[in-house]
Parts: structure tokens; C-alpha cells; sequence
């Protein structure tokens, strides 16, 4: 197969990477990419606005199948471009893709369908979200209704962080046009999990469940940002929970879908906030997370690239998945200044050091190349992730290669997975996953 990946962080490296290993691989390719996945497949320059020039690109390559990484391809519709022309291409429509462009679509959708969420009202203008803001208790959540890049949400625990959201997302226009309209959301209580599955619309294949790390600092403090790091073990979801999120939030999200004319197809992520009451639904996204892809790849023992072709071919409903019962742990080190302004052109040093601990791979996110050195260029630099036979050995191993990276300004959490370690008990991991059919999944194997 000729693949093409589009996008150019760490989510992308992790692709690339996999897709790399695949026996099904004939020629790799990656646009725009990084550094890091120049090791992995031929990079080519390109402007993901451009939808157009991204297609005829893919038909000057011959790709047999074209995966989107990041959302912003898919909102635009990217999807549909490739669909006109007769190209293969892993992701939801343009309008399936609102689930994530849109956090007014998202949540009204949720309304309309049932799916457990937060209490929410919309606001089109300053004055109404001042409003509203006081008809809910403290903490409270404001969310721009656009794409942000992860910084589009704000959970203010005083009148006056609310009140600054909205002036910043409203008036101020921090965001750009993603902050003409907001949602103010109650704020739920409890753990946050990432659940993504892949799905061709009627197959649903779950992947394994990945907690996200999103606020900047240790214990959750500071702005949110695209995500910190993440780990991938069984513990965070039991079976009983696992089918409880496929039955109440997936199922009726794809049947939704499907019922307003927009069928889903790609990978489709939930994030959840389990709570007492349990999970409920905080956001869509439309593709796979980042940094939540690279805990999730090192797991996979199959082969990715005869997943993402069943896919595309509707055979999911027939496929059997391995994961490796190991849990994995990403760390994502970041730029001074990031999420606001990151320094870029500082450069790094020890990488070359750090795989040689074994079980340790760097996913490259904003890196570049410039006589024989390479640089940061961006917010999230790398994201350094390991897989262990046990999560304690996990950390351990993602921090020992965390210590051998140098450039000035880096920042990174020190407690990843720290949440995790509270468990005492942890559920027999499951090898085998098959993709479930229709409205009613199967539980894991």
C-alpha cells in the first residue's frame, strides 16, 4: 500500500511510525510532517488549509489511503474533497466533523440525543453569558464554540476567571472567530478518561482506554493546554464501565449521526468525566487525540495499516484487534511560554541517547532539522513515551528518557499516571478486541 498521512505533530509521528512496521506498506508518505517523521516516511512540504493542493497531491503520490491527523483538514472537509475525486480517506464529512468544530453542535446534538452530559446554555454575545454565567455554581466551565487547539476551555473557580474568559474569548478575541458564540457548562466531579474507538459507520473498534493530562501544571493546575502527556492501562475503565460507555454515549452518538444524515466514519474520541452519577460526555473529537495516539500505537500488536484498510472497506465488524496487556506512558515536553506564546529555535540535545533504554520511542511534535541539529519549533516539542510490564515501570521509564533531553526553557509534568498509581487492583488486560456491529457493541474479549 502507498499511505499518506496528513499533519505534522506527534500524533502524526505516531502514525507514521506504526504504519512503518506495517508488511502491507509499499511506499510511506507524510504532509507537512516534522524532523521526526522524516525517519520514518518521505515528507512533503504542504499547507493543510489548502484542501485542494492536499488532493492533488494525493493523486501526483498514487495513495491507496489518505489518513487525516489533526481536526482542522476535517472541519474544513477534506474528507469530502477526496470523496468527489473517487480517493480513499480514513475520516468523518465535513458535516459528521461538526461534532468537534462546533461545541454548540456538539452539546445541543448531545441534548437531542440523550447522550449524558453537563448542564449547558449557549451564549451568542457578552451580555448573555454574563448572564448565564450566573445561573451556575462555582467552579464553572467556559468553552469557545470553535476549533482552539485545546486552550478553547476555561474551568474558572471564581466569578472573576469567568468573567475574563468570556471577555478574553468575546471581546478580546484571543481565539479569533472560535470565540463569537460560548457555552457555559456546569463542572462535573471526577476522573477524566479518553475513549476512542474506530468505526466505519456500523463496526465499532474500541481502543484501549487512555487518561489525558490537559492543564500545563502538576496536580492539574494552570491554563489547559492541547495535553501534557497521557497513559494507556486497563485499570482506568472496567468491563462493566467499558460496555456502559459504548452502550449510552457511542452507540447513540453514531446512530445520531447517522438519523440527522451525516454518517460517521474515522476515529471518533470521548471525553469522558466519570462521575459518581457515571460517565458522562465532556467532547468529541473527530480524530485521533494527541497525546493520547502515542500510549495507544505502542500498545497495538496488529497490524494498523489492515485496520485503518478494513475501515475504509466497511469490514471492521469482522476484525479482531491484539493489544499488548502493557501499559504505556507518554510525557510531552513543551516550549517556555506554551500555550501562549512559545520560544521556538532552542536547541535540543540527548535524543540520540534516549531509545537506547529500550521500550522508549521519541515522538517528534514541533521539531526541525538545520545543519545537522535539531530545533524546537512550536508549543509541544516532543513527546517522550514508554511501555513497561507494569505502570510504576512505565513512568519510570518515560522519566528516564525525559532526563536525557536538553534544550532551554523545556517544561514538562512530573506527575503522568500519578492518578493511576492510587489503584490498588488492577483487571486481567484483554487481548483480543472485536470490533462490535450495529447499535448494541460487544463487550471486550
Amino acid at each position: 500500500m502507498k499511505i499518506l498521512v496528513l499533519g505534522s505533530g506527534g500524533r502524526e509521528h505516531a502514525l507514521a511510525w506504526k504504519l512503518h512496521e506495517s508488511q502491507q506498506m509499499e511506499e510511506l508518505y507524510c504532509a507537512p510532517g516534522n524532523a521526526g517523521i522524516a525517519q520514518e516516511a518521505e515528507c512533503i512540504a504542504i499547507d493543510l488549509a489548502q484542501t485542494k493542493a492536499i488532493v492533488e497531491l494525493a493523486k501526483q503520490l498514487r495513495a491507496d489511503l489518505t489518513i487525516v491527523g489533526p481536526e482542522a483538514p476535517l472541519v474544513a472537509g477534506v474528507v469530502d474533497e477526496f470523496e468527489k475525486e473517487g480517493l480513499a480517506i480514513i475520516g468523518p464529512s465535513k458535516a459528521a466533523s461538526r461534532l468537534e468544530g462546533s461545541k454548540i453542535f456538539s452539546k445541543e446534538f448531545m441534548r437531542r440525543h440523550g447522550i449524558p452530559t453537563a448542564r449547558f446554555e449557549v451564549a451568542g454575545n457578552i451580555e448573555d453569558a454574563l448572564h448565564a454565567l450566573a445561573r451556575f455554581p462555582l467552579p464553572v466551565v467556559v468553552k469557545a464554540d470553535g476549533l482552539a487547539a485545546g486552550k478553547g476551555v476555561v474551568v474558572a473557580h471564581t466569578h472573576e476567571e469567568a468573567e475574563q474568559a468570556v471577555e478574553d474569548f468575546m471581546r478580546r478575541k484571543t481565539l479569533g472567530s472560535a470565540g463569537d458564540r460560548v457555552v457555559i457548562e456546569e463542572c462535573l466531579k471526577g476522573e477524566e478518561t479518553s475513549f476512542i474507538v474506530l468505526t466505519d459507520g456500523r463496526g465499532i473498534l474500541p481502543l484501549v482506554p487512555t487518561q489525558d493530562h490537559k492543564a500545563l501544571l502538576d496536580g492539574d493546575q494552570g491554563p489547559n493546554t492541547g495535553g501534557m502527556g497521557a497513559y494507556s492501562d486497563d485499570s482506568i475503565l472496567s468491563e462493566p464501565l467499558h460496555d456502559e460507555i459504548l452502550r449510552s454515549i457511542v452507540a447513540p452518538t453514531l446512530a445520531g449521526m447517522e438519523m440527522e444524515g451525516s454518517p460517521y466514519r474515522g476515529f471518533l474520541y470521548c471525553g469522558l468525566m466519570m462521575t459518581a452519577s457515571g460517565p458522562m460526555l465532556l467532547e468529541y473529537n473527530v480524530r485521533l487525540g494527541d497525546p493520547e495516539a502515542q500510549p495507544i500505537l505502542m500498545r497495538l500488536r496488529s497490524d494498523l495499516a489492515d485496520l485503518l484498510k478494513a475501515s475504509r472497506e466497511g469490514q471492521l465488524a469482522s476484525v479482531d484487534v491484539h493489544w499488548s496487556p502493557n501499559p504505556a506512558v507518554c510525557v510531552v515536553l513543551t516550549s517556555r511560554g506554551y500555550p501562549a506564546k512559545p520560544e521556538v529555535d532552542k536547541t535540543i540535545t540527548g535524543y540520540e541517547s534516549v531509545e537506547a533504554l529500550g521500550g522508549v520511542k521519541i515522538f517528534h511534535a514541533a521539531t526541525r532539522v538545520r545543519d545537522h541539529q535539531l530545533f524546537t519549533a512550536g508549543g509541544r516539542v516532543m513527546g517522550v513515551t514508554a511501555i513497561a510490564e507494569d505502570l510504576p515501570s512505565a513512568i519510570q521509564r518515560a522519566y528516564a528518557g525525559v532526563n536525557k533531553l536538553q534544550f532551554e526553557g523545556m517544561h514538562y509534568r512530573k506527575d503522568i499516571g500519578a492518578k493511576a498509581l492510587q489503584r490498588v487492583e488492577k483487571p486481567p488486560a484483554p487481548k483480543r478486541v472485536r470490533a462490535a456491529k450495529g447499535e448494541r457493541p460487544s463487550s471486550r474479549k
